[in-house]
């Protein structure tokens, strides 16, 4: 197996429900899952680290795990970043061209000059996604190395997010004995393993709904126009059982799994559950129906949420082929049907697609972020920035900064 390491590339999906480590292996036909590892995760609260060394060791548990599997050494991972912080805008630069064709370096500048926007101390570029390119008037344009014009201009989506955020997840990997060779929006790395170029291209709308986060992710004419986090997700909806059923945490996670329905019409009137009882009591048989009854609004007021975010974002109308609804949360029954009642737009669940190896292990939304951190890591293996284990966590963002102007060669 030795042989084949250099051709790994690791997704490390560190959720707020689980922490999900999945290895992929580069052959000529794409990728193969040849890994994959899990652990509760138990250091996390919206997306966000709230206890390092919970997620240190959840984080080894599902390497080890992933290791393992895939018969290999796991050094360096690409981590995935979510949590109300994450903030998106969309930006443009203009620039004169050099020498009336348009070189790398030109590239470079007007990138540098869609980057000049004000962004507080506290807050850090995660991404910088090129839209489309504009020389003297002329739109449209994806590349624009080697084409003639005296004005170039750049339209990008830059993400950023919490500066000691961004910190806390390199330092746990780092804690756990891994290089960080990138970290990624999660839900960029969610499209890039269940959306399909057609519909990046006609416009989108992915939905990722974990334990602790929603994320959105708008695609327009085959590139990111919007990004946001809504703090809200599936640890909602436990919540609401345990407290609506009176039952512990645990149990509530259980019934919600194996019996959960988030649209009551659809349970049927004389179909019964048995909900286990907090201090010792006896458990008691309800009707599925008063559970579809205590999901039902908190998922509607979950994709209403999403639905307003939509239409603030002014891309309402240009959505096309609909909405991907992806993430854990979304294999609850009844799903995809109660969404395209909020959206009124067609509504599929989204699993990773034209991915080989364990195909049968990762087919699920629960894996969309894992398998697309390894999806993203494939296209940018070349131009990462590895944050190793041994420098101080300030320098992180130093690297950071460095891979941002390393990065624009990618696009070209």
């Amino acid at each position: 197996m030795s042989g084949r390491r250099d051709n790994l590339i690791v997704g490390l999906d560190i959720g707020t429900t689980k922490i999900c480590a999945i290895v992929g292996a580069l052959t000529e036909d794409g990728i193969d899952i040849v890994g994959i590892g899990s652990s509760p995760s138990r250091g996390l609260r919206k997306g966000v680290v709230i206890n390092i060394d919970s997620t240190v060791q959840s984080i080894r548990k599902a390497i080890e795990e992933a290791e393992l599997m895939a018969g290999c050494e796991i050094k360096s991972v690409f981590a995935g970043i979510a949590g109300g912080h994450i903030k998106g805008i969309n930006s443009n630069g203009v620039i004169a061209i050099k020498n009336r064709e348009v070189s790398t370096e030109d590239v470079k500048r007007v990138i540098e000059a869609a980057k000049a926007v004000s962004i507080p101390m506290d807050r850090e570029v995660i991404h910088i996604l090129p839209q489309e390119f504009i020389i003297d008037d002329q739109d449209g344009i994806r590349e624009p190395l080697g084409m003639s014009g005296v004005r170039l201009e750049a339209k990008v989506h830059i993400v950023t997010g919490a500066a000691a955020s961004a910190q806390n997840i390199v330092k746990s990997c780092n804690r756990g004995g891994l290089d960080v060779s990138d970290i990624v929006l999660e839900q960029l790395a969610s499209s890039e393993a269940v959306l399909s170029a057609d519909e990046k291209e006609l416009g989108v709308a992915l939905v990722d709904i974990g334990g602790g986060t929603t994320d959105i992710a708008i695609f327009v004419d085959g590139a990111i126009k919007h990004t946001s986090v809504l703090s809200l997700g599936g640890n909602h909806l436990t919540n609401d059982i345990a407290v609506g059923l009176r039952t512990p945490m645990a149990e509530a996670e259980k019934i919600k799994q194996k019996y959960g329905c988030c649209l009551a019409s659809m349970v049927g009137k004389d179909e019964t559950i048995e909900v286990p009882s907090v201090g010792g009591r006896k458990p008691r048989v309800l009707s599925r129906q008063v559970l579809a009854e205590i999901l039902e609004p908190r998922v509607e007021e979950i994709f209403t949420l999403v639905n307003r975010e939509i239409v603030k974002s002014g891309f309402e109308d240009v959505i096309a082929s609909g909405v991907v609804i992806t993430g854990g949360s979304t294999i609850l029954e009844g799903m995809p049907e109660l969404a395209e009642q909020v959206f009124n737009l067609p509504v599929r669940r989204g699993s990773p697609q034209n991915i080989g190896g364990l195909i049968d292990v990762v087919n699920s939304p629960v894996y969309a972020t894992g398998v697309g951190l390894v999806v993203y890591g494939s296209k940018h293996i070349d131009t990462t920035a590895h944050f190793p284990t041994t420098q101080s966590d300030d320098s992180v963002f130093r690297k950071v900064s460095k891979r941002m102007k390393e990065w624009f060669g990618e696009f070209f």
